[in-house]
């Protein structure tokens, strides 16, 4: 399956879509703008379980994700 992926214009989400135009895409979350293909057989983005997405897919027509954000580093206090 090719999987067409899509960043949210309001949300700081992005989507996995079986088609093109991102057309099952919840609306509340609009507009979706396009983001790239993976070509079936190609690896997704940070390691997602292709079967888990691709399942997804058919049976909601897309799946939504979103990074985790990484906790600001502190730098040690001198004594």
């Amino acid at each position: 399956m090719q999987i067409y992926v899509f960043k949210s214009e309001t949300a700081e989400l992005s989507a996995f879509a079986g088609d093109s135009s991102g057309s099952r895409l919840p609306s509340q979350f609009a507009p979706w703008l396009p983001d790239g293909i993976v070509e079936v057989g190609m690896a997704l983005p940070h390691n997602f379980s292709r079967y888990k997405i691709e399942s997804a897919i058919k049976l909601n027509g897309y799946q939504l994700w979103r990074l985790k954000r990484q906790a600001a580093k502190v730098a040690p206090r001198g004594n």
